[in-house]
Formats: C-alpha cells, structure tokens, sequence
C-alpha cells in the first residue's frame, strides 16, 4: 500500500530537511510531496538536493504564495494521479509529531478519513499562546454545532485519507484555504456516508519560522461554515 505524505512550504528552510527525513524513516512505502509556493528562504534548493540522493521525495513549485488549500487539492490530484493508496496532511514545522504517523496507518485501514485531533480527548495542545488556544477550540465548538457534523477538530491539519474515497470529491469546486479548507474537505466526506475517526494527538507550536495564520483565514472559516449548513439543506454537498 502506497502513502504520500504532502507537505506544503512557505519559508521552512529551519525545518525541511529534519521533517522529510523524519516523515521518510516512518515506512519505506511512503513518499513525500512537497509544495512550496517559491518561499523566499529557499526552501525548494534544500528539497532538489535532497531529491539527488531518494526518488521518494517529490516537487512542485508554485509562483507565488497561493495558499494552504489549493496546494493540498493539488497535492490530492497528484495522489490519484499516480496511484497512490493513502494520502496525508501535514504540516512541515514538526507541529504534527511524525511517529504518529504509524497509527494514521493502522486506523486507515478500516476508515477513509483519519483524523490527529487536539481536541476528542480534552484538549492536547503544548505551547499555544492562550489567546490562539480559545480561538480554536470554540472555533471548533462553532463548526461543530453550525454544520451539524460530529467531529471535534474540523480545523485539524494532521490527516490521512483513503485515495479512492477522495475521488468521490469533486475537487474542483473547493476553493477555501486554512482553517476553512479543513472544514469543508471534512464536511464533504461525511455528507457522502465517508468513514470518519478521530484519533488524540499532542499538538506543538512550531520552535523554527513562523505561523501563517491570519485575520483573513479565520473569517474565511466564519462564513464558510453557514454555506456548508446551507448546501447541505439543499442537498447539494
């Protein structure tokens, strides 16, 4: 069974190296995809060096800094395109712990969405600022109660999914970013009957670079969760 790990970039030059090498000891049958959106830093220099010595470690290089959710659609498409069986979100800055990765594994076996939640066993974040850590997790009580769909960590970003599961979406019609894409990809494999699970992690702050979140992404994620309740009423997910 084939894994592919995407990793989207934006200025990881602190971490790239440690995190595809982290993500690669996990299992010979994954491979990982970085997507870097032409990161100042360089990032994608340390990614073609590393490419020299394992065909496991794959590119692709955007123009500009085009967003979270795009880069994880494109990452999907190439998933299907070469035939890979099971395809994970991850962030690059070691905020997802990579030895988890075995126990996305197990669970896929028998689930077409896995989710790494926070918050499905109280909350299990290390060194958020307080402010950020109540935003989130009543972010998540909001989605929660507006789109109806019972998950705990719809803004999760540590994921593993079943790739014939995914070709059951259509794509091409999600737009959002950030928080936002991570709610409607979640909506959507539960409104088509997708088996879904969370499993507990610990979720650590980044220790190198910086966070991307920003003021646009959460009201993103504000509305867009009114148009999901409202596609869903219309049976149009």
């Amino acid at each position: 069974m084939r894994t592919l790990v995407i990793i989207p970039t934006y200025n990881e030059k602190d971490n790239i190296e440690k995190i595809i090498n982290a993500v690669l000891n996990q299992h010979d049958s994954i491979d990982v995809l970085i997507i870097d959106d032409n990161s100042p830093d360089k990032t994608a220099d340390i990614v073609k060096r590393m490419m020299e010595n394992s065909e496991r470690i794959n590119l692709i290089e955007r123009p500009k800094k085009l967003g979270l959710g795009t880069a994880y659609v494109l990452g999907f498409k190439y998933a299907i395109d070469k035939g890979y069986d099971f395809v994970f979100e991850m962030d690059a800055d070691f905020s997802h712990d990579p030895e988890d990765i075995k126990r996305f594994l197990t669970e896929i076996q028998t689930n077409d969405l896995v989710i790494g939640s926070r918050y499905c066993n109280g909350v299990s974040v290390v060194n958020w600022p307080m402010k950020r850590l109540l935003l989130s997790y009543f972010a998540n009580i909001y989605a929660k109660v507006v789109t109806g769909v019972p998950i705990d960590d719809l803004t999760g970003g540590f994921k593993c999914y079943r790739v014939s599961f995914l070709k059951k979406i259509d794509l091409a019609k999600i737009k959002s970013d950030g928080y936002a894409f991570q709610i409607e990809i979640d909506v959507k494999i539960y409104r088509k009957n997708g088996k879904v699970k969370e499993i507990p992690i610990i979720f650590r702050d980044r220790v190198d670079g910086y966070s991307k979140m920003n003021r646009k992404i959460i009201w993103e994620a504000f509305w867009l969760v009114w148009r999901l309740r409202i596609l869903t009423f219309l049976k149009k997910l």
